[in-house]
């Protein structure tokens, strides 16, 4: 009798947990992207290298993925980028925070900060 209760227990148990689980990947799953999205007018062409030599492992940590990075841009209305595009996608708002935040990226952005000027902000993307 008490190995059928450990049993019912053990089956109770794991369906507890596996539905904890579900809802975690549920809201996973539906936790919009963020995305930071950077123009960046370079002044310091060489010294800016070692930055960009450096971002990526950065990112590729925290989960980032570079949608665009430095390509050609083409203005349709208004004034056109001050320099270089790049947006980056993150998992979440939060994931995205945590890679900003963190001292990995705090070390390196002072490279970018001396050989070049920023506009950045964060923006949520829809979620899936």
């Amino acid at each position: 009798m008490k190995s059928r209760h450990k049993l019912i227990l053990v089956a109770a148990a794991s369906a507890l947990l596996g539905a904890a689980a579900a809802e975690v990947i549920h809201a996973q799953a539906n936790t919009p992207p963020a995305f930071l999205i950077a123009e960046i007018k370079v002044n310091d062409p060489d010294g800016y290298k070692a930055y960009v030599a450096k971002v990526p492992a950065v990112t590729d940590a925290f989960g980032g993925r570079f949608i665009v990075r430095g390509g050609k841009t083409e203005s349709i209305e208004g004034a056109a980028p001050a320099g270089r595009v790049a947006i980056i996608q993150f998992r979440s708002m939060e994931e995205l925070k945590r890679y900003w935040n963190s001292p990995a990226y705090q070390e390196i952005a002072p490279m970018r900060h001396k050989t070049a000027t920023s506009r950045i902000y964060f923006v949520e993307g829809v979620a899936p």
